[in-house]
């Protein structure tokens, strides 16, 4: 049975109220839970960006809800580092934590100063930082002389099972490429055509674990009010690749988006007042084969979804 969660926004929500957030969702019957893990938001309308992994331990303290998190290493972080993190939370909450690991975006990752590699190279160098930190916890010592350098690391504090570490994918070759080293595939809402096939090229190449997948979504009691939610705070993330890798800085995406329409954002967030339609939208994707579902309103207010969802939309589609 599909287990439906709610997606954790730290680029729209301040930590505290995002915590609280979590421990309302666990009332209202939500199953699972995910986050981001960004330095910076996509427009300055959402206006935050804290520190993914400092809450994470808050959340799952908070709650019993199990956590993941969409990390790029790498460059920001060094994969050694991401890996006792992976390693520590893993720990302290046997089977409550996964982290999806990415080739990352430009406008967090230049904050060190190094230069953005082209895509070949991210990719690269992923499949490296993957490698390191899967043999940091499987108790490994590690050296690597390569995309990433790492010499004699040893995790001292590891859990008995590796915590899983699932691809992120938004494109089929991507998919595919995840197939080769992942414990699951995460990816974001898409058209059914586009997700058969990432479904289909992870599966075909050899893909193992579960299929989760992120649902962008705007709800409110008017359809007015519903649109204008999505428009104010998601227009600048509906650009693909590569421009949503490429950009540098929160003002560039809100200057490319300055003009983007409500039907634009309506072709990547399920935006409706009716909840109806919302349990629609999210029975076909199960349908699709997703074990996990991952619920983000796009608003800064959750508590509203939270609880017109947890009354109205959970039991329904259970």
């Amino acid at each position: 049975m599909t287990e439906y969660g709610i997606h954790a926004s730290h680029e729209q929500i301040p930590p505290a109220e995002l915590l609280s957030a979590m421990v309302a969702a666990e009332r209202a019957g939500f199953d699972v839970a995910m986050c981001s893990d960004h330095f910076s938001p996509w427009s300055a309308r959402q206006g935050q960006s804290a520190f993914a992994w400092a809450w994470l331990g808050a959340a799952l303290q908070a709650t019993g809800l199990s956590f993941g998190v969409v990390n790029a290493p790498g460059q920001r972080y060094h994969p050694a580092i991401i890996a006792q993190a992976i390693g520590t939370l893993g720990a302290m909450f046997p089977g409550r934590f996964w982290a999806a690991l990415g080739s990352g975006e430009y406008s967090n990752e230049h904050v060190t100063g190094g230069p953005w590699p082209r895509k070949e190279v991210r990719d690269a160098r992923l499949r490296e930082c993957v490698e390191v930190i899967r043999d940091l916890l499987d108790g490994e010592v590690v050296t690597r002389d390569g995309l990433v350098t790492v010499d004699r690391a040893r995790l001292w504090t590891r859990p008995e099972t590796r915590p899983p570490l699932i691809g992120a994918a938004v494109s089929v070759g991507t998919a595919e490429r995840c197939a080769e080293w992942a414990d699951g595939l995460v990816t974001v809402n898409a058209p059914e055509d586009h997700l058969r096939k990432m479904i289909a090229a992870y599966r075909d190449a050899g893909g193992r674990g579960p299929l989760c997948l992120q649902v962008h979504l705007s709800w409110a009691p008017t359809e007015a009010e519903a649109e204008a939610i999505a428009h104010d705070q998601w227009r600048s993330n509906v650009f693909g690749p590569p421009v949503c890798w490429d950009l540098e800085l929160v003002e560039h995406f809100d200057v490319v988006s300055e003009h983007v329409t409500v039907e634009q954002v309506r072709r990547v967030v399920n935006v409706s007042a009716d909840l109806e339609r919302h349990i629609d939208w999210l029975r076909g994707y199960a349908a699709l084969g997703f074990d996990r579902i991952y619920l983000h309103h796009v608003g800064q207010d959750l508590l509203p979804f939270i609880d017109a969802f947890g009354a109205k939309v959970l039991p329904v589609l259970r």
